[in-house]
């Protein structure tokens, strides 16, 4: 054999080291357990949050106030489920706390000509739809965006409720209405059974549908869902016509609970909806959202709600404590979406 072919060839390239696949494997293992957190970031700090609030707060975990944050929160949840839609379709409904009181007025004022309760709950659900379908055909028909549509629903509807009622709360005369928001159910009040109901029902939509899939591909991107196929604005009507029907819902269930149809009632139930929703992980941009995060922010909500209230904080402070909750969710949206452009 010639000295030419006994010299050994070069490397064309650096040698790895052992401790270059164990430098790889312990960035793949950072990066799993970033997307770790940052999915389940929001259950962390629900977990987190009730367990500090367990052992700080008196009575907190007793069973009885439990049932109470439980209904506390009942018609926030229902009406979460449907403004999670609204919002991963890159739209927001601000009316939402004027319809529950249009709606609890006019069941109670039906109610108590009638004597019916269900023609009185019949057609404030149908008030409830047609307001819906009002800010639907509005913004998607005529273009009209939907914080302006939203608030000149939000402004007449509310006024509406305080023509038909004078300014004054209306008393129901039929006691056996009561039993909507008062009675139980196996030990748990109804109207927490109803917002259960809404969970289940929109988790499976959202998840299991093609309107559910529509909703978020309309969010994502409105003009490939449409070259999609996707009808984007019957799917948009649809969204706002079952957001007035469930707040409607919530009306009728609120009045029963108090007895009587408020026309004030509702102020600022717009930006709670809002708050748990952004809070449970909705994305303001559009495209993302998750019943479990809607949830989880409802209950964040009504957690800090009620331990203030335990604590017998004024609630001029607490106004403060909402709206630094909104400040929060909507900062940790706009981080996420960052994140993921």
């Amino acid at each position: 054999m010639s000295q030419l072919e006994q010299q050994p060839i070069p490397a064309t390239g650096p040698a790895l080291t052992p401790a270059a696949p164990q430098q790889g494997s312990k960035i793949m293992n950072q990066q799993k357990l970033l997307k770790f957190a940052s999915e389940y970031s929001i259950i962390l700090i629900f977990l987190a949050l009730f367990v500090v609030l367990s052992f700080t707060v008196q009575y907190f975990f007793s069973w009885r106030n439990m049932m109470g944050l439980a209904l506390s929160v009942s018609q926030i949840g229902m009406v979460a489920c449907t403004m999670m839609f609204c919002l991963a379709s890159r739209d927001f409904d601000l009316s939402v706390g004027s319809t529950i009181a249009f709606a609890g007025v006019l069941c109670a004022m039906i109610i108590n000509r009638t004597g019916s309760i269900s023609l009185g709950i019949g057609v404030s659900l149908l008030a409830g739809a047609a307001i819906g379908l009002f800010n639907g055909a509005t913004i998607a028909k005529f273009r009209i965006n939907a914080l302006i549509t939203t608030l000149v629903t939000m402004g007449a509807v509310r006024g509406l409720a305080f023509i038909a009622s004078d300014g004054q709360a209306v008393g129901i005369s039929n006691e056996a209405f009561f039993n909507i928001g008062n009675n139980d159910l196996f030990g748990v009040p109804i109207p927490i059974w109803f917002c259960v109901a809404c969970f289940v029902l929109f988790g499976v939509m959202l998840n299991k549908t093609v309107y559910g899939r529509n909703t978020l591909a309309i969010g994502g991107n409105p003009d490939a869902a449409r070259l999609a196929g996707v009808n984007v604005d019957r799917t948009r009507i649809y969204i706002f016509l079952v957001q007035g029907v469930i707040a409607a819902l919530a009306g009728v269930i609120l009045a029963s609970r108090i007895t009587s149809g408020q026309p004030n009632s509702g102020q600022g139930f717009e930006l709670d909806v809002i708050a748990a929703c952004v809070l449970g992980g909705v994305s303001l941009a559009g495209g993302r959202a998750s019943i479990s995060g809607v949830i989880v922010g409802v209950l964040i909500m009504g957690m800090v709600q009620n331990a203030m209230n335990l604590q017998n904080i004024d609630a001029f402070y607490q106004y403060l404590v909402r709206a630094g909750i909104l400040y929060f969710a909507v900062l940790i949206d706009q981080l996420k979406n960052r994140g993921q452009s």
